[in-house]
């Protein structure tokens, strides 16, 4: 069994990671920026290390976090999800170094990663996917003529990306032209790498992914789906499981095709596959996530399993805690990334400090987070200051208890998404259970909130303006 882990990330996902193993007697390992030396991972963790200046950099030098693994008497590393957690050269050198990797192997990867390989492995599956290029193009002509044939829209994108980045759809001829070039430069900037493809562009589809976790006997099972398909720029803002749009024929299928995508590929511990479903109810096969999704925390409540902590029992090499025909689900639950940014203004970040802090409570509210009263929230990483995650026995009492525990949170300071997601919430549409990927772009309305001061602290602000007014 592992006894010592280095965790390669911070803020909410380092916390997350603490706290398992925490509980699984395992040592745990924090690093840290300058930006980061009074963050809650730092505080939590058994030891930590810094990593020198404020700039993501020292999260992103595989070398160095690696040696460190090895000088502190970690016998495994967790990356968490985003900076190197998809790296595969990240994971062969901590291979090379005698440390387990918890997650899959680099060359799956690898393998996965290449969005073009990964279109082949499915294909030789029988997972379907959206029509597009055989390979990387070649140039711009073959684009064009591609695109002719499979009709518009379509969407370029880069082979080696993710998250949203390097990727543009194009309506028409003119766009495509426009965009190709823009494309290949977003990509070699995040990715380092200029290949580019091209495949249709599904209208307003659902998001639908499956979660799964495969140990290195074989066994490979899902965890049935999450909706992410509130989303706005490919960053999603709500995620749900499971899919208050699928039947359950079509949970079924979806959880069937995840696993045997897996099988396929040799996958080994948590990763994610990811489907588009059209307006024909057809599923399309997207991408796979070789890593824990932020997103999560919904699957461990409506299953009762806790992903980390499977990670962990895979990547020490034990078997799955269950069996499939063990594994079910109850009831629904929701997450809010709490980010901080202006939604009135473009959703510009906020970044600066939390002058008071409460987290929501009650019956069946989570929050995974790694802010503090008086916690400054750098400039240099992601916006995102908190997750929200509410369960409840059904669809209905799930949105009241998302509308509570939004207006529940405290959160001064910084500007945030919060009063957005309400607006969300309330929304008739959403209610419905009936949504797809267009909702937050059909829905400009929805930032046009007004935000209203508790009583308590509205008499405050008055006491204070009469005090200095009068002198008192």
């Amino acid at each position: 069994m592992i006894k010592k882990i280095l965790i390669a990330n911070r803020g909410e996902i380092a916390v997350r990671i603490v706290r398992a193993c925490a509980e699984m007697g395992i040592k745990s390992v924090a690093v840290y920026t300058d930006a980061d030396r009074y963050a809650l991972h730092v505080k939590k963790a058994d030891e930590a290390y810094s990593l020198g200046p404020h700039s993501a950099s020292g999260y992103l030098n595989a070398h160095r976090l690696v040696n460190l693994a090895v000088a502190t008497g970690c016998d495994a590393l967790h990356p968490g999800y985003g900076f190197l957690s998809e790296n595969a050269d990240f994971a062969r050198i901590c291979a090379s170094r005698g440390i387990k990797f918890i997650g899959p192997s680099a060359e799956v990867i690898s393998h996965m990663g290449d969005k073009i390989q990964a279109r082949k492995s499915m294909i030789k599956a029988g997972i379907p996917v959206t029509p597009g290029s055989d390979g990387n193009l070649k140039d711009l002509n073959e684009a064009i003529a591609l695109a002719k044939k499979i009709g518009y829209p379509v969407m370029l994108k880069a082979t080696s990306g993710g998250g949203g980045r390097g990727i543009r759809r194009c309506n028409n001829e003119d766009e495509l032209k426009r965009f190709y070039d823009r494309v290949i430069s977003e990509a070699t900037k995040a990715f380092g790498s200029a290949e580019v493809f091209l495949e249709k562009n599904i209208v307003n589809p659902k998001h639908i992914e499956v979660q799964i976790l495969a140990d290195s006997h074989g066994e490979v099972v899902h965890l049935y789906e999450r909706d992410c398909s509130i989303q706005r720029r490919h960053q999603k803002l709500i995620e749900i499981a499971p899919s208050p749009q699928l039947s359950d024929q079509q949970r079924e299928m979806i959880g069937e095709l995840a696993v045997r995508a897996a099988k396929s590929v040799g996958y080994e511990n948590a990763g994610t596959v990811e489907f588009l479903l059209d307006q024909n109810n057809d599923f399309y096969f997207m991408e796979m996530n070789t890593r824990l999704q932020v997103e999560h925390p919904v699957t461990e409540e409506i299953t009762g399993i806790d992903i980390v902590k499977e990670q962990i029992r895979i990547a020490s090499g034990l078997k799955l805690s269950f069996t499939q025909k063990e594994i079910s689900y109850r009831g629904y639950a929701m997450e809010f990334r709490v980010n901080a940014e202006d939604p009135k203004n473009d959703f510009l970040p906020s970044f600066g400090r939390i002058t008071r802090y409460f987290a929501s409570g009650g019956p069946g509210v989570r929050t995974d987070a790694a802010i503090y009263s008086g916690y400054e929230i750098p400039p240099f990483y992601d916006s995102m200051c908190a997750k929200l995650t509410v369960w409840s026995l059904d669809w209905d009492s799930l949105l009241d208890r998302g509308i509570r525990a939004l207006n529940d949170i405290v959160l001064h300071g910084v500007k945030t998404t919060i009063p957005y997601q309400l607006e969300i919430l309330k929304n008739a549409e959403f209610q419905s259970g009936n949504f797809d990927t267009s909702f937050v772009e059909s829905h400009p309305e929805l930032t046009n909130y007004s935000v209203r001061r508790p009583p308590r602290e509205l008499a405050a602000v008055i006491g204070a303006a009469i005090a200095a007014y009068t002198g008192l």
